[in-house]
């Protein structure tokens, strides 16, 4: 045993462990390495244990550990383990942030921001997945608030949450800035909360919320989307065709859907629902949260209500 009853000048130590000698006075200094002993000129003594316990001081510094942590350890009041478990979560939430801030720069430089867009976009990416849900918690209370809402249809709205990764990608940090900057555009909340009192007087009345039950919808979108494909105009014969058959299956107890008048309501009504932005604020809650792609099907279903209008039009000229 080499060093057994050993003791090292300070020079020596430093040698050993390959840390400066200031740093093991430092060290010495602050309590946390005392020294075994002195020798007669007052120079300072360390014996192996000293030099382990060294060992132990540089690699919890290492790991970026403070004194006081340092010293907690080696007082034993906290263990290596419990410590490193409470770091470990500073750390965490240290790299979070970081990537996060990365992630603004990287949207900085593919947006070529200005100043006050760059501040915006790190103030909101630096939301927490709690703060961002409670700015949407607000937007849904207020476009809905005292209105008699179907619950159920409300609440699968509301679960919908934006929730970025822990390393998102610029893209993800851009849709959530025009996510927040969307439900925060006073137009865009008038809009929903119109659409939400419309949806109210519907379960007022008893009668379906959507014209046409979601299923079959996106059947006739996708019709309409061939026959705009195939280049064919909302009031060609096979888009007649389709809006009569639209109507048909959106006909009420007491209306026909061959009635003209009726495809002219019904073209209106889903008019109402047409706006480009509640489309868009679904396709960002799917770049944020790593959904599949929502397509863009405004412009079909302005289409199809275009036919419905044209069918309704062309069938009031017939009539006179």
């Amino acid at each position: 045993m080499e060093f057994v009853g050993r003791t090292f000048v300070i020079g020596e130590l430093a040698r050993r462990t390959g840390l400066p000698v200031k740093t093991i006075r430092f060290y010495s200094d602050a309590g946390l390495l005392p020294p075994t002993d002195r020798t007669h000129a007052g120079y300072r003594l360390y014996d192996v244990r000293s030099m382990a316990r060294l060992e132990l001081i540089k690699t919890l510094r290492e790991l970026g550990l403070g004194l006081d942590d340092v010293s907690r350890i080696l007082c034993e009041q906290e263990t290596v383990s419990q410590l490193a478990a409470r770091h470990l979560t500073a750390l965490d939430e240290q790299i979070r942030r970081l990537r996060l801030r990365r992630a603004v720069l990287r949207a900085v430089v593919k947006r070529e921001s200005e100043p006050e867009e760059v501040k915006l976009m790190n103030k909101l990416a630096s939301m927490s997945d709690d703060e961002r849900a409670r700015l949407l918690d607000e937007f849904w209370d207020e476009v809905a608030a005292g209105l008699n809402v179907d619950t159920e249809f409300y609440a699968r709205m509301r679960s919908a949450k934006p929730v970025l990764p822990d390393d998102p990608t610029p893209e993800q940090v851009e849709a959530w800035v025009e996510f927040a900057e969307l439900i925060s555009d006073p137009d865009f909340r008038r809009l929903i909360r119109v659409m939400s009192e419309r949806h109210a007087a519907a379960v007022d009345a008893g009668e379906n919320i959507s014209p046409v039950p979601p299923e079959q919808w996106c059947g006739f979108v996708d019709r309409a989307k061939e026959h705009m494909d195939a280049g064919l105009a909302p009031d060609s014969a096979e888009g007649r065709d389709l809006a009569v058959e639209l109507a048909r299956v959106a006909a009420l107890p007491d209306r026909d859907g061959d009635d003209p008048r009726f495809r002219a309501d019904l073209a209106e009504r889903l008019a109402e629902g047409l706006d480009a932005r509640a489309e868009r604020y679904w396709q960002l809650l799917a770049v944020m949260n790593g959904w599949p792609p929502v397509p863009t099907n405004h412009p079909i279903v302005a289409w199809l209500i275009a036919a419905v209008r044209a069918s309704a039009t062309n069938v009031n000229v017939v009539h006179e």
